[in-house]
Formats: structure tokens, sequence, C-alpha cells
């Protein structure tokens, strides 16, 4: 740091490289060395050993029997505690558990953020569930699912802000039926606002499609967030969930299908 730079601008760069070091933690579940650290920030090794350091002390961190740093306890039992305190992620949890048992597929609860979707809860069936990439608190291109498309179609209302929500970045196609321009993405979420749903049809995976509806755990006017069911084609086709789509709802609102 240079000789003149005030000491709260110092404290921030230094707390932004303990968040970075906290950020790559997460990603090496089996642990990581300090060299590959180093290397991974950027950042010199002793600057990175104290980093480490200060997360240890904090119990965000530690060192497991091989030398290698790890997401500390400490960590984790406020991620856990405080995840499962969310009203939203609490109201979904039994939502979820209804479609799980309804239709022995992969539900799913998310909101929006920016070009994100981001899932809040995620509920697998005790039998037959699959490796989807959906993980709770991990992140997929909102124009390629299904609860991403019904949160933009309520949130864009036009081509105008279609166009701003995208800027200059090009639309990421997970697979060949991804929608991949500005002009689909707007036509698709007037077609979700008629018929009050939206659809994955194998835009995100392959070999798996999804329905989704928006969902009022914490307002009676403003959608939290939205709820989806996720089938594999081969055993649970797009038609059939679409075809149940009165009882998906009903649960949605936190009534008994009929």
């Amino acid at each position: 740091m240079n000789e003149g730079v005030a000491d709260g601008e110092s404290r921030l760069v230094g707390s932004d490289r303990v968040l970075a070091v906290l950020a790559e933690l997460a990603r090496h579940p089996d642990g990581i060395g300090l060299d590959e650290m180093a290397r991974r920030v950027a950042s010199p090794k002793p600057t990175v050993h104290r980093a480490l350091a200060s997360l240890r002390r904090a119990g965000f961190a530690s060192k497991d029997g091989h030398g290698r740093y790890i997401l500390g306890d400490e960590f984790l039992r406020m991620a856990f505690a405080h995840h499962e305190a969310r009203p939203d992620h609490v109201r979904a949890v039994p939502i979820l558990q209804a479609l799980c048992e309804r239709y022995g597929e992969t539900a799913h609860y998310a909101v929006l953020d920016g070009a994100s979707v981001v899932y809040r809860s995620k509920l697998d069936p005790p039998a037959g569930a699959v490796r989807l990439t959906s993980v709770v608190g991990g992140r997929n291109p909102a124009h390629c699912t299904a609860v991403g498309k019904v949160l933009l179609a309520d949130a864009l209302r036009d081509e105008d802000a279609v166009r701003a929500w995208a800027g200059d970045r090009r639309l990421e196609r997970r697979t060949e039926r991804s929608l991949g321009t500005v002009e689909d993405l707007h036509a698709e979420l007037v077609r979700i606002r008629e018929q009050g749903y939206a659809v994955d049809d194998q835009e995100n995976e392959p070999g798996v499609n999804c329905v989704a509806v928006l969902v009022h755990l914490t307002s009676p006017t403003t959608p939290s967030g939205a709820i989806s069911v996720s089938g594999l084609t081969y055993r649970t086709p797009l038609w059939k969930l679409v075809e149940d789509l009165p009882a998906i709802r009903a649960i949605a609102a936190g009534g008994n299908p009929s």
C-alpha cells in the first residue's frame, strides 16, 4: 500500500482480500493449500496467510489433517442458521414437500438477482432423484429457467425494459433450445404474462423440463419468488406438468390440490 493512503481505504482493501479468500475456500470442499490459494486470489503468500489466520480466529476457516484449509464450522453454523430462519424459506418448504410428494420430482424455490436466479430452497424426492445443476445458494441464467422467466415476466413489463436488463451482453445459450435474443425473450415474457406460468423445455439442461409459477410468501401483492417442478422428460413430460397446473397453483398458494 502506498504511503499517504487513508487508513479507511487500507482497511477496505484488506477486508476485500479476506472476503476473496473466504469465497475461494467455499469453492474447495476438499480443502486447498496455501500455495494454491495464493495463486487463486493473485496475492502474495504472506498476505493470504494473514487473511487465513484472521478467518481461523473467527472460526470461519480451519485446517484439516493434511494441512489444507477448509470452511470453518462456525461459518457453516451461521450460514445454515440464517438460511433456515428466512421467512420465505420457512414458508416455501411445505410447498416444495407437497410438490415432491405429488410428482416424485425435484421442486425449487428461487428469487431473481440481476441476470440470474438464486435457489433459496430445493427438495429432491426420496427416490429417483437425479443430479441437476441447481443447488441451494447456486445460480442459473434467468432466461434459461422456468423460475427465472416467470420472475422476469413480472419484472420486465415491456421490450425496452428487457433491452435495458440485457444491456450489451449476449444471452447465454445453455442448450440449443435456450432463448438467444432479446426479441425472443420479450415475446416469451409476453406469453408468460398472458398464461400465468413459465416453462423450461430443456432450455437449461438437456432431458429436464420445468413448470414455474410466482408465489407470494411474504406479501399478498408482491411476489417473493417462484416455485417450480423439474421433471425428467422421459418420466414426467412437460405436457403432463402443464396439464396439472391447477394443482401446482393450488399447492403454491398453500391450498390443497383437487
